[in-house]
Parts: structure tokens; sequence; C-alpha cells
């Protein structure tokens, strides 16, 4: 059951933003004690090993005294996706300036909901899996995601801007939260949405003009390397003794998760019709929404978003897909649905390796 309060409008100057309802509902996960203490030498104790050495302190770590000016570019201009698109050359430049701010805000508003949800998850894996060591080492993970909600939330506070949460990204997330396996959670969170994580902050990480963004991206996308390694390493041999029926729902799962992150996505950019936030962007910017969506299909259509600039990674292509593929998920019966759904199958996993090292992967991606 949910029940929301009411959105509320926060008005600044001569913008706007309607803030996201709050949502409480039920969760029908099971509560998996084990009184098992062993602890193997495998990868996931390896995992957890790490997280214990990195775990980092905001506070200490990064210069939040850093001056941040929401009304300069806090991504190079010839990095932004928006910037080749013909129609937004012909706006003003006081018009480029604020949607550069207001699209770049709803961008980090995202990555703070997004932790948020994390948050939920990390700690529905650590109740909910029967195994001792994964339920450590999802502790280490549920540390990580309260850190990054807090310091991008700090962030957000220094921008001043923080943007509703996409419909998509919540459906995906409470998607994920409101399944009945953990193995279902883990891989919403630790393959589809770390990976869409991953590769959104190695692409920030390259792009940013901001030092505190850079320095927080950083050290936030080595953490995400971890959790994305820790649905791989436990899971995998988790589905290799499991029935076949049993993996084919978790394929099933796995393939109406990534429908959904597919279905929202227009030309490689978080520009949605359908998303109040995106739609407040062109609002407060003063921008028509049909002449932007047109500009942005005509860019479409001459190839002009099609190709990522050197050094940012494809998150489904790169690091999602070959995620599911490695794990054993794109089963003969699921590769079927994908095709049909025009979504192609990518299982290539050196992108994704490379990441889980934890280092922006710039070189690995432009090969």
């Amino acid at each position: 059951m949910s029940a929301q309060t009411g959105a509320k409008v926060v008005s600044k100057g001569d913008w706007k933003v309607t803030m996201t309802p709050d949502d409480i509902y039920r969760n029908p996960m099971d509560i998996a004690w084990t009184f098992d203490y062993m602890f193997s030498e495998d990868k996931v104790e390896d995992l957890y090993k790490r997280a214990k050495q990195n775990q980092w302190d905001s506070d200490d770590l990064l210069p939040w005294d850093t001056v941040v000016d929401p009304s300069r570019p806090l991504i190079a201009n010839d990095s932004d996706i928006y910037h080749k698109m013909p129609f937004f050359k012909r706006l003003s430049k006081s018009q480029q300036e604020t949607f550069t701010a207001h699209s770049t805000a709803q961008l980090l508003s995202q990555f703070l909901h997004g932790e948020q949800g994390a948050l939920m998850t990390a700690a529905c894996v650590t109740h909910s899996v029967p195994d001792e060591g994964a339920k450590l080492y999802a502790a280490t993970q549920t540390m990580d995601e309260a850190r990054h909600v807090e310091v991008y939330s700090k962030y957000c506070d220094k921008i001043a801007i923080i943007y509703p949460m996409s419909p998509w990204l919540k459906q995906l997330i409470d998607v994920t939260l409101q399944s009945d396996r953990y193995e279902k959670v883990m891989i919403g969170m630790n393959m589809i949405v770390e990976g869409l994580a991953l590769g959104a902050f190695n692409n920030m990480y390259r792009t940013t003009t901001c030092p505190l963004l850079k320095q927080l991206t950083f050290n936030v996308m080595r953490d995400e390397s971890r959790h994305v390694s820790f649905g791989h390493v436990f899971l995998g041999p988790v589905f290799k003794k499991m029935h076949a029926d049993d993996l084919e729902e978790l394929a099933e799962f796995a393939f109406q998760a990534v429908n959904i992150l597919v279905k929202a996505q227009t030309a490689g950019t978080i520009a949605n019709k359908v998303d109040p936030g995106f739609m407040q962007v062109l609002e407060n910017s003063g921008i028509d929404a049909d002449d932007f969506f047109k500009g942005l299909k005509e860019a479409e259509e001459a190839g002009l978003t099609r190709d990522l600039p050197p050094g940012q990674v494809h998150a489904l292509k790169d690091l999602m897909m070959p995620a599911l593929a490695r794990v054993g998920l794109l089963t003969p019966t699921a590769r079927k649905k994908y095709d049909e759904a025009g979504i192609p199958v990518f299982d290539d996993i050196r992108v994704l390796q490379a990441m889980e090292g934890g280092h922006p992967t710039g070189e690995v991606a432009a090969e």
C-alpha cells in the first residue's frame, strides 16, 4: 500500500521546482538469520576487506569550502550532448546558460535520489541474504550509500536546486524494492541501477569543471565499483547452482527492469516529455518544449547525439548488459525477448572489468 503526501512547489526567483512527494509501501521480502559465522577466503570476503579499508569521511576528505557558482557550467560544453544540437545553438546565450545549469542540477538530483534508493536496497539485502559474508559486505555497502546521500545532498545544497526524482528511475528502484527475492534486489540494484550510476559517475568525473564535484565523484565511483562487483562475485556462483526455472524467473525480472530503463531514454539524454522535472527545466529556461524535442529528434536523426565523447562510457552497452551476461541472465529465452523489444545484447565485459577497478576508464572506453 502506498501513502503519499502532497507535492510542494519551491520557487526561487523566476524558476520553480515541484518536489517529489514522499512514498511509503510494504515490502514482501523475507528476513534471513544465519548462524554460520565461518568466513571463507573467497571474493566476497575480499570485497568486504576492501570496503573496510576504503571507508572515507567526506568532512575530512572533500574541499567543502570550494565556491560553487551554479550560474557557471559544471560540465564542459564540448562534452555536453545538448550543445551538439543545432536547435540549442540558436537559443540565446541566457537560455543556453540557464538550461545548462538546470539540466545539470536535474542530473545531480537524480544522483541524490538514486543513492537513497541504493541505501534502501543495500539494507534490504543485508537483512534478506542467507549468507554471512554477503550480509557483512551488504552492510558496508549500506554505509557507502548513506555517505553518498550525504555528499550529494551537500553538493545540491551548494547549487541550491533539487529537482524531483524522474518517474522512470523511481519505477525501476520501486520494482527492485518491491520484489520478493534478494536475488532480484541484487539484480535490480547491483547490476542495473549501479551499472547506470557507475557509467554516469565516470562520465561526470571526466567532464565536470568543478574540482569539488570531480573529487566527490571519484570517491563515490570507487565505492560503486565494489557494489557492481558484489553482484557478480556473489550471484554468479548462486545462479550456477539454481534450477533452470528459477533462473528464467530472474532473467525475466532483469529484462523487465532493463526495459523500464530503455523506454525512458531519449537520444542518450535524460530528456523526457513525461518527466515533470525535465519539463520544469525547459520552463525555467524559457524554452518551448515542442521546439526542444523537435530539435532533439532532428539531432538524433542526423547522428549528432549517437556517439559519446572520448572517455565516456555507455552504461547499458558497457556495464549493465555485460553484467547480466556474465552471471548467466541472458538465457536463450531472455535473448529472444531483448531482440523482440529492439534492445541490443552486449556481452563484452572489458569496460565493466576495468570499471570494477575503481578508476575512470577513458582509455578503455575509447578503444
